[in-house]
């Protein structure tokens, strides 16, 4: 096929998306203008029959969480195709001389690090309570490990990023949303049915099993990011900092 057949095929199919493009934002409707019952429903159920202030994660973890489990898991597939794709020779730090050469960076960088993780905990922990949840505190927890590389270096970082390490956590946290869902189908319930007490509205000890369910997401988050760090750092990092 010709360059200029592949020119032809190609512009109309490019003009019709652009037509639908048009023709779908025309049609949105205006800013605050919301017709579906949907959300007026779960604003109303989530936190009497749920115990939970955070509708939106009252539906991400609960009312559709077999959704989420599903989103879980291609972030799971996701990073199992990177590592595929990036993995190289093993054992490639030994020439690796990247130390950070500032002892302030060192220590406040090292103070950061328990910051920016305790931070991403108490995202976790309060997803039903406020804006939050695994999802969002399983990034933070690993942003803060990742200052482990920018504060001291990769030599640091490898024997933190291990992933013999990481690999186990973060099947634990994909199967243990797995397992939460099918321990409801063991007590004769639909899968991921919360079937604990909602627990205490307004806390950390609210949600019920949907709360496992979020630690979960959480832990596979964080590790397989970190997985992605270790990943991209070897492959990109490791080269350069040889040859300086």
């Amino acid at each position: 096929m010709t360059r200029r057949v592949r020119i032809g095929i190609f512009l109309p199919a490019l003009a019709g998306l652009a037509a639908l493009l048009v023709w779908a934002y025309t049609g949105i409707p205006a800013f605050g203008d919301y017709q579906g019952p949907y959300g007026f429903v779960v604003t109303k159920l989530a936190t009497p029959l749920r115990h939970m202030d955070n509708a939106v994660n009252s539906v991400t973890y609960d009312i559709r969480g077999i959704d989420t489990m599903g989103e879980e898991f291609i972030l799971f597939g996701a990073v199992i195709g990177v590592v595929l794709l990036l993995r190289g020779e093993e054992g490639r730090t030994e020439d690796v001389h990247d130390d950070t050469g500032s002892d302030l960076v060192r220590v406040f960088g090292t103070l950061a690090i328990g910051a920016v993780v305790l931070v991403g905990l108490w995202v976790v922990a309060f997803g039903f309570v406020t804006p939050g949840g695994g999802f969002q505190g399983g990034v933070a927890v690993a942003s803060g490990a990742l200052l482990l590389y920018l504060a001291a270096g990769y030599r640091e970082w490898a024997a933190f990023g291990n992933e013999s390490i990481l690999d186990p956590i973060k099947g634990i946290g994909g199967g243990g949303y797995a397992v939460i869902g099918l321990a409801a189908l063991v007590g004769g319930m639909p899968f991921l049915t919360n079937f604990f007490h909602g627990g205490v509205t307004g806390s950390v000890f609210s949600g019920g099993s949907a709360a496992f369910v979020n630690w979960s997401a959480g832990i596979e988050v964080a590790a397989a990011l970190v997985i992605l760090f270790s990943e991209f750092l070897e492959e990109y990092i490791v080269p350069l900092a040889k040859g300086s």
